[in-house]
């Protein structure tokens, strides 16, 4: 890969080098927005969140169009790695004093209900994107035992005691091929996927449905006020309703939502294609795996037989000069058995993290809405926000009015000091975990 910290510039007209871009089942060539159009909802945004949004307006009788800059899924959506994790946010407990019993409970139900939706809808739709169930969250230190345990017990009380259960440090090497780890909860009803083969899948239902796409149509300035416009450098949508969908790479298209959400780099490396005994050595049952680190690592096992390996999260907004050289010596820590594997793939993007690590979905007026800051958690969240969204514009906002009573704080430092603060609070956070 070409060596800038620029990163995201050098892919402006198509997808990131990534494994999921090759391996696309097609290409999308929609136009760019030319003129003026009308729509019951324009979204802006084009991946998850976007595209999601917009199969669930449509299926609702709603005519919409969704504005894309670049290509569709080209952000985080067909970069991420791919992991189906049940669960909304982190800590929903911290929020009980203003979102109360109800609203705690509620949200811990829509953590199995969003994993539900994107299964149903792939199977609804027959959308080929290698879903495949089984996740394994692994403990590194003593205190992420603990950490699981709690989960755990709390899953027992939830109803979901048939999809979980410990692992002991004797029983990893079922799931993991490594000694780094202590043990671990497997939890039978998450897993993994293609992510961008998945929104291009949906993204497919939805136009045949009647959503209206366009790509390289950057949007400019959302006009708000009783019917809304958005305008880009090519037309304009005039909207009955707004959805602002852009996640980490909204910018600050809506400067209230900009100091909310502070983009920070994530990394993967995929190997050259496995033979069946590396398979097998590393990720005998074909999992996705994740540890519980502030700096985690992610990882599974591609359709073709090759590891994907994540993490890295950078919260500094520089990109390593080489991802390859970044992430190898990380997955050599891990499986030391892969010593000399060759790697095909080697890519990263910007993923959004809120200040308390839950999902923004709300309202900034009456027509306007948002979802973003999915802290990395976004293949399941994104596709929740987007039922939650189309049940408001629908007329039900019992669960947005949830989300929107949770306080949101302001990155500290402005546009130019929030990531370098960000960092520095991030590394007290990895040193102390340390201790």
């Amino acid at each position: 890969m070409t060596k800038n910290n620029n990163y995201d510039a050098l892919h402006t007209r198509e997808h990131a080098p990534s494994w999921y871009a090759a391996t696309a089942n097609r290409l999308t060539a929609y136009p760019a927005l030319d003129g003026n159009k009308t729509a019951d909802v324009c979204i802006v945004g084009g991946g998850f969140t976007g595209v999601a949004t917009a199969l669930e307006l449509v299926e609702r009788g709603y005519s919409v169009i969704v504005l894309e800059s670049h290509k569709l899924g080209w952000g985080a959506t067909g970069r991420n790695g791919g992991q189906l994790l049940r669960g909304i946010g982190h800590d929903v407990e911290q929020f009980r004093k203003v979102i109360g019993q109800s609203g705690v409970d509620a949200i811990n139900q829509m953590g199995f209900e969003a994993v539900q939706i994107v299964c149903d809808r792939i199977a609804a739709h027959n959308i080929d994107c290698d879903l495949t169930m089984g996740s394994f969250d692994v403990a590194n230190r003593p205190k992420h035992l603990r950490e699981l345990k709690e989960e755990y017990d709390g899953l027992q009380r939830s109803g979901y005691e048939e999809q979980v259960f410990l692992v002991d440090k004797g029983g990893v090497q079922d799931f993991v091929g490594t000694d780094v780890y202590l043990g671990g909860m497997v939890d039978m009803g998450s897993g993994h996927l293609h992510p961008l083969n998945l929104c291009l899948g949906e993204a497919e239902v939805a136009e045949k449905l009647g959503v209206q796409f366009y790509e390289h149509s950057q949007v400019i300035e959302i006009k708000q006020g009783a019917e809304p416009i958005v305008y880009t450098t090519g037309g304009s949508v005039t909207a009955g309703r707004v959805i602002v969908a852009g996640n980490a790479y909204a910018g600050d298209l809506v400067p209230k939502l900009a100091g909310k959400v502070l983009p920070a780099g994530s990394y993967i490396i995929a190997t050259e294609k496995l033979t069946e005994a590396q398979r097998n050595s590393i990720l005998p049952s074909n999992f996705a795996v994740c540890d519980r680190n502030v700096a985690l690592d992610y990882y599974r096992l591609s359709s073709d037989g090759r590891l994907l390996f994540g993490g890295r999260c950078n919260y500094s907004a520089q990109h390593p000069g080489s991802i390859k050289d970044s992430m190898y010596p990380k997955m050599m820590k891990v499986f030391p058995q892969l010593e000399g594997v060759g790697i095909d793939y080697e890519w990263g993007g910007m993923i959004g993290i809120g200040a308390n690590r839950m999902p923004q979905i709300g309202q900034l007026n009456g027509n306007v809405f948002y979802a973003q800051a999915y802290s990395g958690h976004g293949v399941n969240v994104t596709h929740m926000a987007a039922r939650i969204l189309a049940e408001a514009i629908h007329g039900d906002t019992v669960r947005l009015d949830i989300f929107n009573n949770i306080p949101h704080m302001t990155f500290p430092g402005g546009k130019h000091l929030r990531s370098p603060l960000l960092a520095l609070g991030m590394l007290w956070y990895r040193l102390k975990e340390r201790v």
